[in-house]
């Protein structure tokens, strides 16, 4: 602790949190120490928000009152997290202005910077137990490679090395019938005798305990062990390769950039991150590298101290304006009122009016004194409403069936894009067209707000997250034959406009479904088509899982029959193309057989198992020759017939 005499306010702090410990750094304005604070683990993942306003609390206890936080956190990958931490921060220290990023922007932040210069060029190369490489341009944009977890591999890192050494060991013994010298060497650090003994160990290990392996292949590779050299020679590059991939992505080729080397396996282990060094410069050849010699913490304190800086300079004039991607800690009463409009994407739409899915409904303002009989015809009279308001957007639900069938027809996809009851209608509706009309998976998608933990239950902050919506169609690859609809019962959910946004700047046709008729969107942004029937507030206010739920299955219910139906999936009224996965369904296909080719039951059975259940193969045998037959199901798809075989 710097003797606070010598060094006087205002303050600024910096909190960096990871999996095993937070460090808090308490600096003045020139970024010279105050006091330093280590702490419990901070990963914004695994921690509840009550959490991590305890674990913040503990920090400021006994700390002057700071003018500015920077704070990273593990796990605080996007911008719902972000918000997560600044609203969590301004609950301690209420007004205070917050930085909130994630751990490895704090670690970028770190590296040294020359008095005066301006941007550098950097990506921070972090490898340790896990690993990865990120960096940021001048224009704020970040690019990330690796940091995906031990399962997906984190490329060069110490847990990637010490399995690759038990598989190089197993390897040679099942080639020799001898441990090699680094095989004996883990056997001897472990106090293991044989293979069996091992295989136990490997099973029962953690992350941590095999990362620990990499020590033993550090110092074999020190003593000229071959085994451990080639080991460490490929991890190398494997990093390096990792590490250029991310430079790609914000440089051209060419600029000089200093890469930020940080965790122990390069600070430490000097061989391996000579041989990091040595394939780095050989495929970036203006690479300088920089090994990060303080704590991740001091680049949160230079985060808070640049925005004391720009808040300073905006409170003097006020027509400068914000840094892009920061947004000031919230009061207590905004971060925690739940209103509607704290989590409107201002920039997307508006709204006229209140939502009719928030308001108060008259009829059941006596919901919980009725008894169970008013109760129901309540609700079902309420139900019944939904067919009308639905008639009223004809014109533009047969355009989406249109739209969606033209897309069907071409091999395209359609997309459902949504959160909470509406993304969990979408995923239903989907999972449903397999064994319905034999489609492929692919070909219809539901895509959920929070990923496939949000389907039982509520993800913090994930319909906030715009650009989640955004990368969920970007890694799907959705294209111009594609088509997304967005689920959205108010009609301004983030992570939905910034699906559809993006499905439309890639040239797919986009539809919003919603009920609130009072929308103002900007033409630029504006989906090609918008229903928005008003079916009236619930009568549990606010809750959209009912009339909202039910108007979005009878719409979802129309977009996927009636598109498959103009796919050519469906005769008459009978499912040609469906999947017989059990019982009942190969009892419902004997009888389409039946329907379609007048044959009995036993020849409808007998063909479709001789047409390994496909029912229009089992249909075009019955009726070979009938001329009356070529017209419809004979010729209806049989190229499709033989991909749904394929898909099946």
């Amino acid at each position: 602790m710097t003797n606070s005499a010598r060094v006087s306010g205002p303050f600024v702090l910096g909190i960096e949190g990871g999996g095993t410990r937070t460090v808090a750094v308490l600096a003045d304005t020139q970024r010279r120490l105050v006091r330093r604070i280590e702490t419990g683990p901070a990963n914004l993942k695994l921690m509840t928000d009550a959490q991590l306003v305890r674990r913040l609390r503990q920090i400021a206890a006994g700390l002057p009152r700071p003018v500015a936080l920077g704070i990273g956190l593990a796990g605080a990958w996007a911008e719902p997290d972000w918000r997560r931490i600044r609203q969590a921060a301004a609950r301690v220290w209420p007004g205070v202005p917050c930085h909130a990023t994630q751990d490895l922007d704090t670690a970028l932040a770190a590296a040294p910077q020359p008095p005066g210069a301006g941007f550098t060029p950097r990506v921070l190369v972090l490898n340790g137990t896990g690993s990865c490489c990120f960096g940021r341009d001048a224009r704020g944009r970040t690019e990330k490679a690796g940091g995906w977890g031990y399962v997906f591999g984190d490329g060069g890192s110490g847990y990637e090395i010490g399995l690759f050494a038990l598989k190089a060991a197993a390897t040679e013994f099942d080639r020799t019938g001898r441990w090699p010298k680094l095989g004996r060497r883990i056997l001897r650090s472990l106090v293991l005798n044989d293979a069996n003994q091992l295989i136990d160990w490997a099973q029962a290990a953690s992350q941590a305990q095999i990362a620990g392996l990499a020590v033993e292949v550090f110092e074999a590779a020190r003593r000229r062990d071959r085994l451990a050299r080639e080991l460490l020679t490929a991890a190398a590059g494997r990093l390096a390769a990792d590490t250029t991939t991310c430079a790609r992505r914000l440089f051209q080729t060419g600029t000089r950039v200093e890469f930020v080397f940080a965790g122990s396996t390069l600070l430490k282990q000097r061989q391996f991150a000579a041989l990091v060094m040595a394939e780095l410069r050989r495929l970036w050849p203006a690479a300088v590298i920089v090994p990060l010699r303080r704590e991740s913490a001091w680049g949160a304190v230079e985060l808070a101290a640049q925005l004391f800086k720009r808040e300073r300079m905006r409170n003097a004039n006020p027509r400068c304006g914000r840094l892009k991607g920061y947004t000031p800690a919230p009061s207590r009463g905004d971060a925690e009122s739940g209103g509607a409009e704290a989590a409107v994407p201002r920039e997307f739409v508006r709204s006229a009016k209140l939502s009719p899915t928030e308001e108060h409904n008259p009829r059941s303002l006596r919901l919980d004194k009725l008894s169970a009989r008013e109760a129901v015809a309540l609700m079902l009279a309420e139900d019944a409403r939904i067919p009308r308001a639905l008639r009223g957007e004809r014109r533009a639900i047969e355009r989406a069936v249109d739209v969606i069938g033209r897309a069907l027809r071409r091999g395209g996809r359609l997309f459902y894009i949504g959160a909470g009851t509406s993304g969990r209608l979408g995923v239903l509706d989907a999972s449903e067209c397999p064994p319905t009309f034999r489609s492929d998976p692919e070909t219809v998608q539901g895509i959920m707000a929070g990923g496939q933990a949000a389907l039982w239950r509520s993800i913090e902050g994930a319909e906030d997250d715009a650009d989640g919506g955004a990368e969920a169609i970007r890694a799907r690859t959705v294209g111009r034959r594609d088509a997304v609809v967005g689920i959205a019962a108010s009609g301004r959910t983030p992570f939905v406009w910034g699906g559809l946004i993006e499905a439309r700047r890639r040239g797919a046709k986009t539809v919003l479904v919603c009920f609130n008729p009072h929308l103002r969107i900007p033409r630029p942004i504006r989906p090609h088509i918008v229903i928005a029937p008003n079916v009236g507030p619930e009568i549990l206010t606010g809750s959209t899982r009912l009339k909202a739920g039910t108007a979005t299955k009878l719409l979802l219910n129309m977009f996927t029959t009636l598109g498959m139906v103009r796919a050519g999936r469906v005769i008459s009224n009978l499912m040609v193309d469906l999947d017989p996965s059990n019982v009942k369904l190969r009892d419902r296909a004997v009888r389409i057989v039946q329907a379609l080719s007048g044959a009995d039951y036993g020849a409808a059975k007998g063909a479709l198992q001789k047409s390994r259940w496909v029912i229009r193969d089992a249909v075009r045998e019955l009726l070979a020759g009938r001329p009356q037959f070529t017209g419809s199901a004979a010729s209806a798809g049989g190229k499709r017939a033989g991909r749904s075989r394929q898909h099946s």
